[in-house]
Order: C-alpha cells, then sequence, then structure tokens
C-alpha cells in the first residue's frame, strides 16, 4: 500500500516539469524507508516503531515514502517529502541513499535525520542516527587516556570500517592533543597479518632486546610443614635428579611495544588471524589496552582469547522499557535499527509540543541542536550543528570466559563537545 502511495506521490511531484518553489515546511513529517525490495523487513519494522513513538492523536502527520519503489530513489523520495510541505525528514536507511538525498532535503532547508553510521555523509542540516565508528572510538580513546594511556596505534582491515575507524583514531587523538597515532591497514590473509602487526609492534627490535636466559635456578628445599603437593599428591618417594626432567631456563618480560592502546576492527575469521597475530607478537593486555568496534558485543561469547580488550557500545539496560513494549505489541524482538527510527520519532513529538507559538514546526536546528540533547532507546544523543551526532555509550570489557561486563557505564547525559 505504501508503495503504491509514494510512486503516486512521486509521479506527481515528477509531473510538472518546471521549477517549483518548495512550500513552506509544516508540521508533517517525511519518512524515507525501504518498503518493498531487498530491504523491505528492516524497513517496514522501522515503519513500525516510528508509528509507535508517535501514537498520541496529536503528533504530527507521517508523509512515508518508500525508496525501493518502482521508478523511485532516495532523492525522489526526498523531492516528494519536500514539495508535501513536510518540516523534517526521518530517513533514508544507508550511506549511498543519505548522499543521493541529502542536496535535495538541504537545498530546501528540510532538516534529515538518517538512519545510517557513516558520518562521512553527514553535513549541516544532515545528521546521522547510527551508532558510528566515531563515536565509540572517541568513548574509548577519552577512557583509556583518563588511565594514563598516551600512545595509541590501530591495526585495521583494509575496508571501508577499517578506514572510519582509522580516520576516528586520528581526529580524536588529535582534538585531545595525543600524540598522532600510528595506524595501519591490512590484507585477509594471515600472512599479511603476522607480518604487518610485526612490523607496527616493532617485533623484531623488541626480539632482538630479550636478554639472554638466565642460569637454571637452584629448586628450593621442601618445609617441613608443606600442604600437600598438587604434582605429586600420594606423597610418592621425590624423584633423583637423573630422573627429573630438566627445567626451562627463565626468561625475563618480552618488551612491550611502542603503543599502549591498540584499537582493532576485524570481526569474524580475521579476527581469528588477528589474535593469533597477537599471540606471536607478544601483544598482550599486560602492557597495552586493546580497543575494538562495538560489533564485537554480537558475538563476544566467543572471544575469550582478547580478555581485558574493551568495546563502546549502549547499555542494553536502557533498552528493555522499548523492547518489552514492542514485544508486547508486535510478538517479536525490534532490530537496532527500529531503535533508531523510534527515537527519531520520539524525538520529532517531543520537538512538536515544545514548538514556540505560532510557527510552523519545532525542526529548528536551534531546537535539533540543544546541549542538553535527547533521551533515546539506546542512551542520550544530540546533535551538533555541523551534522556530527554525540552519543552517551558505555565501555564493556570482554571477559576471560568470554561475554563482557561494563567497566565504564554511560554517564547518563551528554558530555558538553566542540567536536
Amino acid at each position: 500500500m505504501f508503495a503504491g502511495l509514494a510512486l503516486s506521490a512521486l509521479t506527481a511531484c515528477a509531473g510538472g516539469g518546471g521549477h517549483h518553489h518548495a512550500p513552506k515546511a509544516g508540521r508533517g513529517v517525511g519518512v524515507l524507508l525501504p518498503l518493498t525490495g531487498t530491504n523491505a523487513h528492516l524497513g517496514q519494522e522501522m515503519l513500525t516503531a516510528t508509528r509507535m513513538a508517535m501514537n498520541a492523536p496529536t503528533a504530527p502527520p507521517l508523509d512515508v515514502h518508500d525508496t525501493a519503489a518502482p521508478g523511485s530513489t532516495a532523492a525522489t523520495a526526498a523531492q516528494a517529502a519536500v514539495s508535501a510541505g513536510d518540516g523534517l525528514i526521518l530517513g533514508p536507511l544507508t550511506t549511498d541513499d543519505t548522499a543521493a538525498a541529502a542536496p535535495v532535503a538541504t537545498a530546501a532547508h528540510v532538516p534529515m535525520l538518517a538512519f545510517t553510521s557513516d558520518m562521512s555523509v553527514a553535513q549541516p542540516g544532515v545528521w546521522t542516527l547510527g551508532i558510528a565508528p566515531e563515536q565509540q572510538v572517541r568513548r574509548m580513546v577519552l577512557a583509556a587516556r583518563q588511565q594514563g594511556r598516551q600512545h595509541f596505534a590501530a591495526f585495521l582491515p583494509e575496508n571501508r570500517l577499517g578506514h572510519a575507524l582509522g580516520q576516528a583514531l586520528q581526529q580524536v587523538c588529535a582534538e585531545n592533543g595525543l600524540q598522532s597515532p600510528q595506524i595501519m591497514y591490512h590484507e585477509s590473509t594471515q600472512a599479511s597479518v603476522i607480518t604487518g602487526l610485526k612490523t607496527l609492534s616493532a617485533y623484531e627490535t623488541r626480539a632482538a632486546a630479550v636478554a639472554q636466559p638466565l642460569p637454571d635456578a637452584q629448586p628450593e628445599a621442601p618445609q617441613a610443614d608443606t600442604a600437600v603437593d598438587p604434582a605429586n599428591p600420594d606423597g610418592a618417594p621425590p624423584a633423583t635428579a637423573s630422573d627429573q626432567p630438566a627445567r626451562p631456563a627463565a626468561t625475563p618480560d618480552f618488551p612491550a611495544p611502542p603503543f599502549d592502546a591498540l584499537l582493532l576492527g576485524d570481526t569474524g575469521l580475521q579476527l581469528g588471524m588477528v589474535i593469533n597475530a597477537l599471540a606471536e607478537t607478544h601483544v598482550d593486555t599486560a602492557h597495552v589496552q586493546i580497543m575494538g568496534p562495538g560489533l564485537w558485543g554480537a558475538f563476544v561469547t566467543k572471544l575469550a582469547a582478547l580478555q581485558g580488550a574493551w568495546y563502546a557500545a549502549p547499555d542494553p539496560a536502557s533498552r528493555q522499557t522499548f523492547v518489552q513494549q514492542f514485544m508486547a505489541r508486535y510478538h517479536h524482538m525490534p532490530t537496532p535499527l527500529a531503535d533508531l527510527t523510534y527515537d527519531s520519532a520520539a524525538l520529532v513529538k517531543a520537538l512538536d509540543q515544545t514548538r514556540p507559538a505560532g510557527s510552523a514546526n519545532g525542526y529548528s536546528v536551534q531546537a535539533l541542536t540543544r546541549p542538553e540533547g535527547f533521551g533515546g532507546v539506546d542512551g542520550a544523543f544530540g546533535f551538533l550543528e555541523n551534522g556530527k551526532t554525540r552519543r552517551d555509550l558505555a565501555v564493556f570489557q570482554i571477559l576471560p570466559s568470554g561475554g563482557s561486563r561494563i567497566v565504564i557505564p554511560p554517564a547518563g547525559k551528554l558530555r558538553r563537545s566542540a567536536n
């Protein structure tokens, strides 16, 4: 049904052929989502969450457009919303669709809250609501700095996420007066991973610095009142010196690498390769705070080998009420993307209720960028005038048995930032 409505609206919009000025923006809210096609299941659930948040009779009207309908694009859907006089646009979903729709919205001075996590498409008037790599990196770097870490490095996959994490680390270090981080990207082979991490960690130099083995120490004489020897619980006569196996010579600790915090970005099989390389190059949590993307939270039970490592993500406790309400109504767990559309719609309803008397809508840049931000399903979030989105994230630490626990909770409010 929505696809048909969107298509007819788009056809009507495109039919004039001349140049039309956008009507004065009102209370209406354009919603741009893929309601058909390969992402239809996501789009439909996100629309469901939007309507759930806007369930009050006095809520602003929704103007829904299918970005995947035949003959439709994100740009034409945005143009339809502008032509309808919508005062704010929620969506679209992907980075590419946001890049296509943003010029239409900004030219008409209609704010857009997109659902991608790619901050490269953010700009004044266009905000990205997804939990971005930059937000995660900023949270962990500031936490590591508070613990005295000063020398940051990154070992990242040669892909879009890897470069987003690397750029974020460089930017956050510069903002906070830290040394420029060492950043290395690797290909998806074990040889590339090991070679790259050896170079980044100065492995050969460190290995050469390891002292010669120390002379074998003499075993201490047993005490008369010792407890049961776990290696000889039955109290058998001790073996003679000639019977005892040779003890390995004691060696000093392997020297620490030239960084005390390391950002990783791999997942899946490639992360397994990186874990192997960390062991081989003696990069461990005794000397280095290892950090990674929030994606690790989806399979953290399998990451015992990274015990002590961090990732930043929302506190799941903040989501419980929304999940319970959604499941009671729709009988299945909402996806994380549903969180974003629910939050965007709740934000719209809140601004509409507090709009100045006599104004067409409350969606001004000043209202959207209020310093205290907004309360969301995944914690507090807010917008800056340059298009950046701030989030209040927790820092999780991976446990020795796998799984994780929060070691630094969310602040419960947004930290003031000029970035």
